[in-house]
């Protein structure tokens, strides 16, 4: 699969000779990209040197990798209002083929220093994407969120890899035999302050606080990758780092998944409330980022393979759903729930897709969503029956603002103070299409992306 991925390393490098016409270019060549790594998926451990850096492939990063390309490309595809207008298309492009390969090397890096390095290096070009694309003045608060909030619980992890080398002399991921590197009346604090840069940057609720705000602020570019993608980071990283002491997951999880799994109630009842339709969709996240914090934690075979579903699923979704918004956005001129009415009567096409958004927020068959979710449940039942009712409520509310999401955006009466614009145009049906489309065909081959262990 490596020679497939080799090429998106070297893409930012080459500059274009014609920067208008690079995007078409560089989009193809991402999506070449991904229809051939789907090849390399059920594939097993695939190792490569690359002077000092280890990667590795393997079904677990791979599924991961092959969506970052796929979503790099409907980022460019999305953003073809940007490029034709000549809105800075060179850097545009660069800055996202940039993005993809970082992401793509973490995904597959296997050494803990690298894996560190990259996993902050990604956080560069999302903020240009805020800082340059960004339509308000608060985008440079919600660029300062961002960094402040995820170097700063980064900090910890550097130091606890650094101690990890200092007792077993070794980085690499593939080391089957650790060594703790502290006492063991330490070791559960320890291991909290190692995986705190993961959990804030899935975000479990009460550390989620830079993320509506980077959404918000952010063009559709940037809340594609901060949801689709940048997201995973932290629950692939919290797969990862388990490896190497799985026993602490447990020693951790009833505190963990209470946590989560509440924060998913409570960001679910915010989004009942939620008037801004882009924050709405960011509090979403939280609340499906919770609900698979919660599995990984149990170490459980069930809930790792869960969590690999579930982080593809909402990477497409949550994509999908922010880029739905922002067709109604183009057309309408607001993100306001109260003035976006009545769009069932303007673009009934365009609600076709709102109504299989919405319908696999709530993991209704036949997405991946339900198939992630089903895996999920019984790993966190077994941590604790407590956690029962609170994963009954989870879903009622899902389903009562998903519900209200699409009743309140398509019926009623369309607004006086706004008027809209054609929107249903081909760019956007494509669009919302590819995004959509993986959701449901994923479903008849699930082994294709659940089996990884």
């Amino acid at each position: 699969m490596l020679k497939f991925l080799i090429p998106i390393l070297f893409i930012p490098l080459i500059s274009a000779s014609k920067p208008n016409n690079s995007w078409p270019v560089s989009a193809t060549a991402l999506f070449l990209l991904t229809l051939a790594s789907l090849a390399y998926i059920p594939s097993g451990l695939t190792l490569l040197n690359i002077s000092s850096i280890n990667l590795i492939a393997d079904p677990l990063s791979t599924p991961l990798v092959t969506l970052t390309l796929w979503i790099s490309a409907l980022i460019i595809l999305a953003r073809f209002r940007f490029l034709s207008n000549k809105d800075r298309p060179a850097v545009f492009v660069l800055s996202v083929r940039t993005l993809a390969a970082i992401l793509s090397l973490f995904f597959l890096t296997t050494h803990l220093i690298t894996f560190y390095i990259i996993f902050e290096a990604s956080l560069i070009p999302t903020m240009f994407l805020i800082l340059i694309w960004g339509a308000q003045p608060e985008r440079l608060q919600a660029s300062l969120y961002l960094i402040l909030y995820t170097v700063t619980a980064s900090l910890p992890l550097l130091a606890s890899l650094i101690a990890i080398f200092y007792k077993n002399a070794s980085m690499t991921l593939t080391l089957i035999i650790w060594v703790e590197p502290t006492s063991s009346l330490l070791l559960n604090i320890w291991w909290l302050i190692s995986i705190i840069a993961f959990l804030v940057k899935i975000p479990v609720y009460s550390l989620h606080l830079w993320l509506p705000k980077a959404h918000v602020e952010a063009p559709l570019a940037g809340s594609i990758v901060l949801a689709a993608i940048l997201l995973k980071l932290g629950s692939y990283g919290l797969i990862r780092l388990r490896s190497l002491f799985p026993h602490l997951n447990c020693s951790v999880t009833r505190i963990l998944s209470s946590l989560c799994l509440i924060g998913a109630c409570v960001t679910r009842a915010i989004c009942i409330r939620q008037t801004d339709l882009k924050a709405l969709i960011a509090y979403s996240s939280i609340g499906h980022m919770g609900l698979l914090t919660a599995a990984v934690l149990s170490s459980s075979k069930w809930g790792w393979e869960g969590a690999l579903v579930i982080m593809l699923a909402h990477g497409l979704s949550s994509s999908a759903l922010f880029s739905i918004a922002n067709s109604s956005y183009e057309a309408t001129h607001t993100r306001s729930l109260y003035l976006t009415k009545g769009l069932l009567s303007l673009f009934p096409a365009i609600s076709l897709w709102w109504f299989l958004r919405c319908a696999a927020n709530i993991s209704a068959p036949p997405s991946i969503n339900l198939f992630g979710e089903i895996l999920l449940l019984p790993p966190i039942l077994s941590s604790s029956i407590i956690f029962f009712p609170i994963l009954i409520l989870r879903s009622l509310l899902t389903g009562v603002y998903s519900l209200a999401l699409f009743s309140s955006t398509q019926h009623g009466h369309p607004s006086n103070f706004t008027t809209p614009l054609p929107t249903s145009i081909p760019r956007n049906h494509l669009l919302i299409f590819l995004h959509i489309a993986p959701l449901f065909i994923c479903i008849l081959t699930p082994n294709f992306i659940s089996a990884w262990l």
